[in-house]
Order: structure tokens, then sequence, then C-alpha cells
């Protein structure tokens, strides 16, 4: 009898080990609870999302625009996020601008205002294009999004009136999660509507209200894309097609583009080597900050760098490591352009 009562043993802890993956899964599929079909009210737009999920609106300074956002979202400390981005502010005008130029500027302003909603305000968003979509004829396109641990894919369409975002990020690939979420999300058919021009701004301004959340009055500025703007914070890009009103001096050939206003470009680099600390500074305990005028070419590369203020002795070594430093490629309304800022440098003697 023992050896079969050893053989039951055995078929029971058997079973009982293969029955552990499965709870594990119900339970981290319970872990999101009930889903629901999320159509909030003035939105185009209509998703499966898990129940409780959160709202909030702001307004987002966007170069000199104020970009109106909504965002709904669904979070779990160890789980996934789900979200939907929704944003206005930027005109459907394609006697001023093309409709791929529209989606670039909406892109951007996403990639510097979504990550700190969910990894704080120091988060960085890395953007990868995987294709072009429709759907239902609107245009987008799909992304593999990164920020920090969290990985997943992003959807993006645009309409006449907004611009939406579907994100799915986890610590961990679930495929079928993903799918779940992403094919759910849903805009009406696009009515094709026979070509306008717009013949002035004055007519662009009569047009605006269809840009304007619902509920408070919208006091931004209108979103005038043929007139240059500083960089917002984050951003060293602008939406424009003339030169900055205040532009750094160039040497851009007649009909050349100049190079956008970036500001301080230090937190922008991708790589930004530390100068060295000359012997003879060194020596002389030469100490302070160094500012170093730069430009940057299409392609990241710093192509001029010059010292323009801070301890003399320091101004080669900050030149040379700031001639070094790489940044992303700028883009203006879809086109690559030049970037003009300061890179600054802090010498403590030694």
């Amino acid at each position: 009898m023992r050896p079969i009562g050893t053989l039951v043993s055995f078929i029971f802890l058997l079973v009982a080990a293969m029955a552990v993956p499965s709870a594990a899964r119900a339970q981290n599929t319970n872990a999101l609870g009930e889903w629901e079909t999320l159509r909030p009210e003035g939105e185009e737009f209509a998703i499966m999302m898990p129940k409780s999920s959160l709202a909030e609106m702001s307004k987002e300074p966007y170069h000199k625009m104020t970009l109106n956002t909504r965002l709904y979202l669904w979070t779990n400390p160890t789980g996934p996020v789900f979200a939907v981005s929704s944003m206005s502010g930027i005109k459907a005008n394609p006697a001023l601008y093309s409709e791929m130029q529209r989606v670039n500027s909406y892109v951007d302003a996403f990639k510097h205002w979504f990550p700190k909603k969910v990894r704080g305000k120091d988060a960085v968003a890395k953007l990868t294009l995987v294709g072009p979509k429709t759907l239902n004829g609107h245009t987008g396109r799909e992304y593999r999004l990164t920020i920090d641990d969290l990985s997943g894919s992003a959807h993006v369409y645009v309409t006449r009136r907004r611009f939406y975002v579907a994100v799915v990020l986890n610590t961990k690939k679930d495929d079928a999660l993903t799918a779940r979420f992403l094919s759910s999300f849903f805009l009406p058919e696009r009515v094709i509507e026979a070509p306008t021009t717009v013949a002035s701004q004055k007519k662009e301004t009569k047009e605006e209200p269809e840009e304007v959340d619902p509920g408070p009055t919208f006091q931004g500025q209108k979103p005038d894309l043929k007139t240059p703007a500083g960089g917002a914070e984050g951003s060293i890009e602008t939406p424009t097609d003339k030169k900055p009103e205040t532009p750094a001096p160039t040497t851009e050939q007649p009909g050349k583009r100049a190079p956008v206003s970036g500001g301080v470009l230090n937190g922008k680099a991708i790589t930004l080597p530390r100068p060295d600390y000359p012997a003879e500074a060194r020596a002389a305990r030469a100490s302070g900050t160094v500012v170093v005028q730069v430009t940057i070419d299409e392609y990241g590369n710093v192509i001029a760098a010059r010292a323009v203020s801070g301890p003399q002795a320091l101004h080669q070594t900050s030149v040379n490591a700031a001639s070094q430093a790489r940044f992303s490629p700028t883009f203006l309304m879809g086109e690559a352009v030049k970037v003009t800022g300061v890179i600054t440098y802090n010498f403590v003697a030694q």
C-alpha cells in the first residue's frame, strides 16, 4: 500500500504545481478589475479601459501656443499603465501647413508632456516609429514607447478637432493585454469635406472655437504657426516657418532657414563631455561659470562653439568639451533645422 500512497501523493503535488501558474495568471487579470467602455463627454473616441480610471484637464504651453490637454489614466504600482491622451490647439489648416506637420508638432508636445504624468517631472520618453496607421479614415501612426522602466506601444490619431494617443505601458511584455486595449480604440468615420482656402488670419480666428475644450473659455494664445517662438520648457523645437524674432547672429545664406533658439542646452544633450581642468587654471585656482555659445546642425552635431563669458583660463577647455557634445535632431514642422543656444560649465577651484 505504501507505493500506491506515495504515487497518489506525487500526483496530487504535480497537479497542485501545475495549477499555480494558472492561479497566478488569474490573480494578475483580477488585479485589473472590471473593464468598461470609456466615452467621455466632449470627446470623439471610445475605448475599453479598466474601471476607476482617472481623468484630468490642463493647459500646457507649447512654444507660443497653449494646448488643451485631457488625460484618461489607469495605473497599478506593479502592473500595466493604460492611458488616452487628448490634445487640441493646433488647427487643421492645409493653407498654412500640411497635416503631417501638424501631427509632428502634436507628437513632439506629447513626448515632453506625457512622461511626467506616469513617472514624474524628470522622466524622459523614447519614441520609435513603427509605421503609419489609419482608423476610419483618420491619419495615424504606431510607435514603440519607453519611459524609464515602462515600455509598450502608442497609437496616435489626428482628427479635425483633436489629437489622440492611446498608450499601453508595462514592466513586462504582454501582447494579449496590449492588443485588447489598443484594438478597442474607436473613432467615428471621418467625414470628407470640400477643401477650403483660408485667406487670412482673421478667418482662422473665426474658426478657432472648434479647437477649444467645452467648459471654461480658452484664454490661451491663438495657434499661430507662422510666428516663431522661443523653445518651451524641455524642448528646443519650434513649429514655425519664419525667422525668430531675436535670432542669434548667423551666416546663413539668403533663403536658408535661420537656426532656432534653444536657450540653455545642458539638459537636452545626448552626450555632454565634461571639460578638463587645465593645470595652469588649477594652479591659479581659477573657478566660476563658463558660458559657451554653440550652433547645432540638423543631425545634432555641434558645428560652432565659442566662449562668451567666464574665467579666460577656462575658455578653451570648455569650448573643446562643448564641441564634442551631441544632441537629437531638432524638427521644425517636420523639417530638421539648426539650433543655437548655450552650454554652461561650472568650475570649482581644487
